[in-house]
């Protein structure tokens, strides 16, 4: 399977954080064509192995996560409109008029929208208003509570953007869950490099659960797994558009990039500083395979290596990601040229780790 053909199957999957369900058994599929074992641990997440051909060489944990966000119902009207909660860093301007899916205990996926007040009742000081998200409805097309239970639908079930990809100009692409299957599809990528040209070190892809919830699944992981290293695949923002061009260098189909700061700033104090061995590694390995790279910092991002370097007696960690545009939106575009490029890179930094790598930060 091509990376753009893998893309679209993932992209197409259902995956609210806390329900992987669907991506963990596929990514499990996928990932046991090239792996020497593949499980699904407690919490959910895909892990799989490919051994090393030497012992002394540090261990590697490449991880990219496979939820998305999307709501969680609150409440169920008299009426059947359905209020909901954000699961994850919703945009709430974007919201009214989308089409989203919600799916019901028996794991089934029930089309629906989100209301939006009639454009011929709207008042003027109205028009300019963003709503926020609790003050909105899910409207299943139901004419009462009881027809929504008879869906199966309840407090508590998940709901997200309507799963969407279209093919763009060149190698672009736009949909819903760019962040993070475009990871996912580069993790796939690199298990299928090492498994034809063997590295020294055992490596283990993981698919990771409630990176967009609460960003501790990858970090279960990390405990079982005990790495010596682990590399973030997640996306970092693009500056290739008017309205950010100003604050990012990073742009769609000039390379992956290596993240040097993310820092969410926003209540949660954590971030990444990565292991700069690992950096200069990144970088040799790109210009080895003649491969562009971008650098990205960026303060109000955090991904899941965050707390997977506190794990054990600490881990060497990079944060590798693919510019994309328009983040947590329902139309989020990013480049596959640079996911397959974010594979070959990744590959070889791990072809080129042995003993004597430091994995002391100094």
């Amino acid at each position: 399977m091509d990376i753009l053909s893998l893309l679209e199957s993932l992209m197409l999957l259902p995956a609210p954080s806390g329900y992987e369900k669907e991506m963990a058994y596929f990514l499990k599929d996928t990932l046991s064509q090239y792996a020497d074992e593949v499980q699904i641990d407690r919490i959910g997440n895909v892990i799989a192995r490919i051994g090393g051909t030497d012992k002394t060489s540090p261990s590697v944990m490449v991880f990219a996560h496979m939820d998305q966000l999307g709501f969680i119902t609150r409440k169920i009207e008299a009426d059947g409109y359905l209020q909901v909660d954000r699961l994850g860093g919703i945009p709430e301007k974007v919201l009214p008029g989308l089409k989203l899916v919600v799916r019901s205990g028996d794991g089934h996926f029930h089309p629906a929208v989100i209301g939006i007040k009639s454009h011929h009742a709207t008042q003027p000081e109205e028009k300019y208003k963003v709503d926020p998200v609790t003050s909105l409805f899910i409207d299943l097309g139901a004419k009462s509570d009881r027809q929504v239970w008879e869906m199966g639908i309840d407090i508590g079930c998940p709901a997200i953007y309507r799963p969407s990809f279209e093919k763009l100009q060149g190698s672009r692409i736009c949909g819903t869950a760019v962040d993070n299957r475009g990871g996912c599809a580069s993790l796939v990528r690199t298990a299928s490099l090492l498994h034809r040209n063997r590295p020294k070190s055992d490596v283990y892809f993981v698919g990771t659960v409630w990176e967009e919830f609460n960003l501790r699944g990858a970090a279960v992981a990390a405990r079982a797994i005990r790495p010596d290293i682990a590399l973030c695949l997640d996306v970092v923002l693009s500056g290739d558009t008017p309205d950010l061009r100003n604050r990012f260098e990073a742009g769609l189909g000039e390379g992956p990039a290596i993240n040097l700061y993310t820092f969410h700033g926003r209540g949660t104090l954590n971030g990444t500083l990565p292991h700069e061995g690992l950096v200069k590694l990144a970088l040799k390995s790109a210009e080895d395979a003649g491969l562009p790279i971008q650098r990205s910092a960026t303060l109000g991002v955090i991904t899941d290596s965050a707390y997977v370097q506190l794990e054990g007696a600490g881990v060497a960690v990079l944060d590798l990601g693919f510019p994309a545009r328009y983040t947590h939106s329902p139309v989020e575009v990013c480049d596959v040229l640079d996911l397959e490029n974010l594979s070959q890179i990744v590959s070889t930094m791990v072809q080129q780790l042995d003993s004597r790598f430091s994995l002391n930060r100094y």
